[in-house]
Parts: structure tokens; C-alpha cells; sequence
């Protein structure tokens, strides 16, 4: 049985059209067709109805999809099993991050991944919002989040501390809020979807509504508002750490609470093994965090 096709069956199933699984799998639509056709000659029946605007499995194709996924599995398991510890990454790595932190952390890892790994391919997808990795066939999502349950895996890469900061223009126009009950009188730039800020006071977590004349869906969008001096914003220190350095930004340290951190996580679907090609990028990931001192902010103002 030919395991490609396998799992163009699989990806088809999760992606609702041939022609998107096809493209995950670097094949092409008529290498595609020709797969599923010789698979359903070979089970006997077909998997597949195809018609000119929709696509789905026969109830025989539902009944195929569990022991296609089983035996894809069982197949990457017995590889696993007579491979070195040590063999290197291969195939196809679809990655998913933040826009922000793909931008700036991740598409520069994946150049140098590439040139380490020539076996490898990937195909990186930048979004802000929270992708169905199983849906979408990604092998690993980057996310920055206070993960909780799930039924996915995570693993931790590395902690994302984050900051209050703002333009030398705005704090010498409008001065530095000094304690957690100014903020409500400064210009805060808000993401649409996080209108509460976190932070530890007292040994508490605490949210604190934020206001102000700019919002935005973009994290990108929301730096280059504070850099231009329209307000405070609080960002991931990776994201200001250049800033801090060059002394675009400035760090404003409360004197009564701090800036709730997050963490990196990489997470991917369940399953028997992870892929030599997710554990290695995972790793090369948290290498970078750690030992890159560009992405260490430098601290720079206080309160007051």
C-alpha cells in the first residue's frame, strides 16, 4: 500500500479539498489524483466524492480514515525504531507563529535551519490568530500564551517577559505613570482583542482595563504606534529589546506591580513519536532565546 498516498487521504480529510492537501504534501494536483484513483483500486471502493465545488469522504472513506492514520503512524514509528538517535530532520515542516514573532524570530531561524538541514523543507505560515493545528496539517505552532488544558502537547521553550514602554517624546510630554493607578490616565495602546493588561502585584495576578485613541489587531501595528509617541504599550521584551537598545523606546518600571510574563510554547498534535524535524527546529528555537543577546531587553527608565 503506498503510504503517500495514505497520507494525501489523511491530509485531504483535514483540509476539506485535494488540491489544498496536494499542496502541503509538495505534490501535484495530477500526481494527487492519481494516488487517491490507484488507492481506491486497491481498497475497492471509493473514498473520496468529488464533484466541482465540494469534496468529502464516502462512508466507506470514513471507515478507511482511522486505519490510514494508524498505519501512517505504525510506519513512522517502525523508521523511528531503526534509526539512530541521531538521524537528522527530513521532509516537509509546516510551522504556524504570531506575525511579530514570525517576522522577527522565526523566519530567520528557518534560513538557517534550512542551510543546516538540506533535507528538510518548510512551509511557514504567519498568522495572529489561533490556528486548528490538525485541521490545518501544521506540524508545530509557536504560540506565546498561558496554555492550559488542551488536547494537544506543548512543550516549553522559554520564558517571554514583557514590558511597559513608550517613546522619549511621550514620557518627557506626558511623564511615566509610577504605580498601577496611573495607567488609566495615560494613552494605552490596546490590541482589540486584549483590552486588560496583566500584571503581578502583591504575589497576585491582576487585569487592568487599559483606554486610549489607538487600537489595533496587530502587534506590529501597535509598535509602530508606540514608536512614534502616541502612547504606552506592552510588548514581549523580544519584540523592544533593539528599541531599548538604540533608545527608541524607554522601559517604564512600576513601582507596585510588574508586567505578567508568558511563555513559548512549541505545541503539536498527539501521537506515537515526534518527528526528528519538530524536535530539532524546537530546540534550535530555544538555542536561539537563550544565547542571542539582541533578543535580552536592556532596561532603561523607571516610574515617576
Amino acid at each position: 500500500m503506498d503510504f503517500t498516498a495514505l497520507a494525501l487521504l489523511i491530509e485531504t480529510a483535514t483540509a476539506g479539498s485535494l488540491a489544498e492537501a496536494a499542496r502541503r504534501l509538495r505534490l501535484s494536483p495530477m500526481k494527487a489524483t492519481r494516488l487517491i484513483s490507484a488507492l481506491e483500486d486497491e481498497v475497492g471502493t471509493r473514498l473520496l466524492h468529488r464533484t466541482t465545488r465540494a469534496l468529502s469522504l464516502t462512508e466507506e472513506g470514513l471507515v478507511f480514515l482511522p486505519h490510514a492514520r494508524t498505519l501512517v503512524e505504525e510506519q513512522a514509528a517502525a523508521l523511528a525504531s531503526v534509526q539512530s538517535a541521531g538521524a537528522g530532520p527530513v521532509g516537509l515542516l509546516r510551522i504556524s507563529a504570531s506575525l511579530a514573532f514570525g517576522r522577527q524570530i522565526v523566519a530567520p531561524l528557518v534560513v538557517d535551519f534550512m542551510r543546516r538541514h538540506p533535507e528538510v523543507q518548510v512551509d511557514l505560515q504567519l498568522t495572529d490568530s489561533v490556528v486548528d493545528i490538525v485541521a490545518e496539517g501544521i506540524d508545530l505552532a509557536i504560540r506565546i500564551a498561558d496554555l492550559r488544558d488542551s488536547s494537544l502537547i506543548a512543550r516549553r521553550i522559554a520564558d517571554n517577559p514583557r514590558l511597559l514602554v513608550a517613546a522619549p517624546a511621550y514620557i518627557e510630554r506626558y511623564g511615566a505613570p509610577a504605580a498601577l493607578s496611573d495607567l488609566p490616565s495615560h494613552e494605552c495602546l490596546a490590541s482589540r482583542s486584549a483590552t486588560h493588561w496583566s500584571f503581578r502585584a502583591a504575589a497576585r495576578s491582576r487585569a487592568v482595563k487599559v483606554i486610549g485613541r489607538f487600537t489595533a489587531n496587530s502587534i506590529d501595528a501597535i509598535h509602530e504606534a508606540c514608536r512614534g509617541g502616541l502612547g504606552i504599550a506592552y510588548l514581549s521584551g523580544w519584540d523592544v529589546a533593539a528599541d531599548l537598545a538604540e533608545g527608541t523606546l524607554r522601559e517604564i518600571s512600576l513601582e507596585d506591580a510588574a508586567p505578567e510574563p508568558l511563555a513559548i510554547w512549541g505545541v503539536y498534535a498527539s501521537s506515537h513519536m515526534v518527528p526528528a524535524k519538530v524536535r530539532f527546529f524546537i530546540d534550535a528555537l530555544a538555542e536561539r532565546l537563550k544565547t542571542d543577546p539582541t533578543l535580552s531587553p536592556a532596561r532603561s527608565v523607571t516610574g515617576g
